[in-house]
Formats: C-alpha cells, sequence, structure tokens
C-alpha cells in the first residue's frame, strides 16, 4: 500500500460512503508534477456519480475545511473532477472510464486498488 496522506483516505472514505466502485489511488509524485496523488473511481449511474462527488465536496469542506480548487463535468455527471491541487479526485460513470483509462496513461505510477465490502 502506498503512504498516503490523511486527506487521501479521508476522501476514500467518502466515496464509499456512496458505494463508489473500482477506487484506485495513483501515486504520482515520482513521474510528474500534476499532483502528489490521483484518486480514481465510479458510479454506476450519472445520479451515483454526482452523489459521490457532491459528498466528498460536501465532507471535505464541513469536516476538514478543505474546498476545491477547480471543479469540472458536474452538469455531464459521467466524469467529475475534483482538483484539491496535491490531491485530484475522478469520479466516472463506467463506459467513460474505459474510454478514458486514466490509470493506463499514468501506468508507471504507483498505484493501489481499494478493497470494498460491498
Amino acid at each position: 500500500m502506498i503512504e498516503t496522506g490523511v486527506n487521501v483516505e479521508r476522501i476514500i472514505h467518502h466515496i464509499m460512503e456512496k458505494k463508489g466502485a473500482e477506487i484506485v489511488v495513483l501515486d504520482l509524485r515520482k513521474i510528474t508534477s500534476i499532483a502528489d496523488y490521483f484518486i480514481v473511481a465510479q458510479g454506476n449511474s450519472n445520479v451515483q456519480v454526482k452523489a459521490i462527488a457532491d459528498e466528498v465536496k460536501e465532507k471535505m469542506a464541513k469536516e476538514d475545511g478543505l474546498h476545491p480548487w477547480h471543479v469540472e463535468g458536474m452538469e455531464g455527471q459521467r466524469w467529475i473532477l475534483l482538483d484539491y491541487v496535491d490531491i485530484v479526485v475522478h469520479i466516472f460513470d463506467p463506459k467513460t472510464r474505459n474510454y478514458y483509462d486514466i490509470e493506463k496513461l499514468y501506468e508507471d505510477a504507483e498505484s493501489w486498488r481499494v478493497k470494498t465490502d460491498y
């Protein structure tokens, strides 16, 4: 498992609260300066994709005082990006995730898949 900070773990927790699936953490620190981590997850529908994004945004703001620097995709709800500068959260529907295949683009990054109990 990758050594991550508290915020990565908290974001994963919030994703799991809304039953986000196929959660993968990419450690980008050794390969790019875009961000330290990408967290990639998916929802089974556009409604679930938005619900996951809303949960992360609301809970990180309320519990940790962190607000995304930039947000994209809330209208289309197929790929929502929450940019916390050091951590970028990508929440996809399955078809869009498969098409963009972020994990393949950053295959040189150390990564780990989060086990879910649902």
